[in-house]
């Protein structure tokens, strides 16, 4: 899938982040999916995605560091 979605969190305050990610993933439609670009390893979005949406998000990791880390993050058709 082309990266015709991207959230680029780098120069938001971290306390907002995690905000606007769940913002983004929210307007996806089943089977879409976005680009998000962070400045540090995102496993702990990771784990809350797993701990409040299980099997309804996909997750590709892209970029992975040091200086940049990217994430393919997905809405699948599970989603309620």
């Amino acid at each position: 899938m082309a990266d015709d979605q991207r959230l680029d969190v780098r120069s938001e305050v971290p306390a907002r982040r995690h905000e606007l990610i769940f913002e983004h993933y929210f307007a996806l439609s089943a089977g879409e999916s976005f680009l998000l670009v962070n400045d540090h390893d995102p496993k702990p979005l990771y784990y809350q995605f797993a701990a409040e949406h299980p099997g309804e998000f996909t997750w590709e990791p892209v970029d992975q560091g040091p200086e940049v880390w990217s994430v393919r993050i997905g809405r699948t058709d599970k989603t309620s």
